[in-house]
Order: C-alpha cells, then sequence, then structure tokens
C-alpha cells in the first residue's frame, strides 16, 4: 500500500515544522547527493558483474594451453608401400 497524497502532505507538513524552513533544502540536498551515490554505486558494481562474466565466457571460448594437442597428424604418403 502507498501513501496517498494526503499522507504525504501530512509527512511534508511535520518535516516542515520539526526541522524549519532553513534546514528543509539542506535535507533535500543531501538526501539527492545520497541517492546520486547510491545509483552511481549500483551502476559501478552492475558493469563490473557484468565486465567478469564477459571475461568468464571469453575465457571459457578460449582453450587453456595444457588442453591443446601437440601431436602433429599423421602424415599420409602418397607413395605405395613394397609389401
Amino acid at each position: 500500500m502507498t501513501p496517498g497524497w494526503r499522507e504525504l502532505m501530512l509527512i511534508f507538513l511535520i518535516v516542515l515544522l520539526v526541522f524549519g524552513g532553513k534546514k528543509l533544502p539542506e535535507i533535500a540536498r543531501g538526501l539527492g547527493q545520497g541517492i546520486k551515490e547510491f545509483k552511481k554505486a549500483k551502476d559501478d558494481i552492475r558493469d563490473a558483474i557484468e565486465e567478469e562474466t564477459m571475461y568468464a565466457n571469453t575465457e571459457a571460448d578460449i582453450p587453456a594451453s595444457g588442453d591443446m594437442d601437440d601431436t602433429p597428424a599423421p602424415a599420409n604418403s602418397s607413395t605405395p608401400s613394397n609389401a
């Protein structure tokens, strides 16, 4: 259940009475900066996770050096053997 406009207006009036008109802009500015920093941190974490998953996916596509078969393929001789 979300608060309606009446509840929001009542909350605003109580905050105005408690903190006063001069302090209210400072509180709003601090709240805005906090939200901005939170969004930036959230985006940084999301970007780091995406980068790591992309790196992990490309790393899974490339075989490790020990996984490659270094033995040469047998030579196909075109001359018949003298048996």
